[in-house]
């Protein structure tokens, strides 16, 4: 499989992954995911997850195939480093007020939804690599 196949998979997987989470959370829980902000109330349905986790997954995948095109050495290395320190920011915000705190659950468990899929699969080894020169 091409490397691209690869990470076009590992981004549907990481898109899929935390609407997964909203649908065990809001509708067979019954948990609503609800942001207020003042007087306005943000409800959070399957829709604007799967955006965002589609976002999130093609800007991880543009930031690794940019290092790795202009030769960046262990680019993986960087990208996982750049993707872990990005994961700890996205949790900034649950500190804040606003949101229940089965809401604030549930979003941290998208988060890791998401990058427990895109970091190993767009950061791991991809296969084959390492192979030809166990052969060779």
């Amino acid at each position: 499989m091409s490397p691209q196949r690869r990470r076009l998979g590992v981004t549907a997987l990481a898109m899929l992954a935390p609407v997964l989470v909203w649908l065990v959370s809001d509708p067979l829980l019954g948990c609503r995911l609800r942001i207020a902000d003042g007087e306005k109330t943000l409800d959070i349905g399957a829709a604007p997850v799967a955006v965002v986790a589609l976002f999130a997954s093609l800007s991880g995948w543009g930031l690794l195939a940019a290092l790795e095109r202009f030769g960046v050495r262990r680019a993986r290395a960087v990208w996982t480093g750049v993707a872990c320190a990005v994961l700890a920011v996205s949790f900034l915000p649950f500190l804040g007020d606003g949101m229940a705190g089965g809401t604030r659950i549930s979003l941290a468990l998208m988060h890791l939804a998401v990058a427990a899929v895109l970091i190993p699969g767009l950061g791991g080894r991809s296969p084959g690599v390492g192979a030809g020169a166990a052969r060779g």
